[in-house]
């Protein structure tokens, strides 16, 4: 069993799925910013939040619904411009009304709505043009409709982030179409964006909820941009069965978590390309640990130190920041085990450090490296056989000016 990439997919290449966008002026003046993702029938759901305490209102309202209603959810409302966060009770009952309007315009429950909004804290929706919106998003609807509900859901992202794949099972061929956005505030528990991905294949509500926490687990919670936790963060999955084939052996549910973390991880990877002012994109492996817990806490700090970051901005190979970050990540190790490579690809690797000590390297050969778009790092601490992998940014004066003027 395999999986292979659609064409341009999205997240309604899955059968039975539409979308339906328009512009509601929620924040901007002329660009798509509210979309409908519509099931044409029922479906089980899953979904991972934030973490963050200061927790947004559509995220408040999310968790009331996913615990009330698991099996019959029908759709999903997202708008951009206006994250309705910390807006407080009147914010919450704006996030229920948003879930009341679309039911109306569906003709379905407020209880098989989920919501999302990401963009500026601290404002409250201008629920007369969100109704205005959902009206017109629900005649819009269309089996086609997902690359633009993709743009619609963007905020400072410089592109739409979208992707389908098809599994071939024995009983026949399923599909995982997925969008997500993110480019500031990305960093993990949850993954500081907002996803929306959806199949066709028929999966109980409990098995589903498991596979996405999966799949987030070794994606969205291995990206770092600039080490934020948003309010927002959303990962929501949806199954409605209309493939007729049901994910309920071993071997049919290993093929669809692959499938499903595969897409989970390209669209993560899509968020660190697309970081705010990004001009490099790092995989950060730690092996030699004596938990995954472990080498995560190590990746992490490594990935969101500012002298690290702002060392791949300049192409400045200073190995010393790495291992300064890696030990102040809270684990203990022996920093005379500790071994660094760095390289554009598995083939072209260059140990800078054995046993904790800077090898007979040639600098330039070093900063030729740091100077690709994309490159890895890999540092071994020699402590046990854990590892694991963040994906992260540089750090640039753009993201700055990015997010200097953000409300304006």
């Amino acid at each position: 069993m395999s999986f292979e990439t659609i064409p341009n997919g999205t997240v309604t290449s899955p059968a039975g799925f539409l979308a339906g966008t328009t512009v509601a002026h929620i924040k901007y003046a002329d660009r798509k910013d509210l979309t409908l993702v519509v099931s044409e029938r029922d479906c089980t759901a899953a979904a991972v939040f934030t973490q963050n305490q200061v927790a947004a209102a559509p995220v408040i309202a999310g968790r009331e619904t996913m615990q009330a209603n698991r099996n019959r959810i029908r759709a999903i409302v997202a708008n951009a411009g206006n994250a309705n966060a910390s807006t407080g009770q009147p914010g919450l009952e704006n996030a229920r009304a948003s879930q009341e309007m679309t039911a109306v315009a569906l003709n379905i429950q407020p209880e098989q709505v989920l919501p999302l909004s990401t963009g500026v804290i601290g404002v409250q929706l201008p629920m007369d043009r969100m109704q205005a919106g959902i009206a017109a998003a629900a005649v819009q609807l269309d089996p086609d409709g997902g690359l633009a509900a993709a743009q619609a859901i963007m905020t400072t992202d410089t592109y739409a982030k979208h992707l389908a794949v098809q599994i071939e099972l024995p009983d026949g061929m399923v599909t995982i179409g997925g969008m997500a956005k993110g480019s500031g505030m990305i960093h993990p528990n949850m993954a500081t964006m907002l996803g929306v991905v959806t199949t066709d294949a028929q999966v109980e509500a409990g098995v589903l909820d498991g596979m996405l926490r999966t799949a987030v687990n070794h994606s969205f919670n291995r990206i770092t941009v600039d080490g934020d936790t948003s309010t927002n963060d959303t990962v929501f999955l949806l199954a409605n069965g209309a493939s007729g084939i049901s994910i309920a052996d071993e071997k049919s549910k290993s093929a669809f978590q692959q499938a499903l973390t595969h897409v989970c991880t390209e669209l993560a990877h899509m968020i660190v390309r697309d970081g705010e002012g990004a001009t490099k994109f790092v995989e950060i492996q730690v092996a030699g640990a004596v938990t995954e817990a472990d080498a995560h806490a190590i990746a992490n700090t490594i990935a969101t130190s500012p002298l690290v970051k702002t060392a791949f901005a300049g192409s400045d190979a200073n190995w010393g920041r790495i291992l300064a970050a890696a030990g102040r990540a809270g684990v203990t190790f022996d920093q005379n085990q500790a071994a660094l490579w760095i390289g554009a690809t598995a083939a072209d690797e260059l140990q800078l450090v054995a046993n904790g000590t800077p090898t007979h390297y040639e600098e330039a050969d070093a900063a030729a490296i740091f100077a690709q778009p994309a490159f890895k790092i890999r540092l071994d601490i020699g402590a046990g056989k854990a590892s694991t992998i963040v994906w992260t940014t540089d750090l640039t004066h753009e993201y700055v000016s990015i997010n200097a003027d953000y409300r304006s």
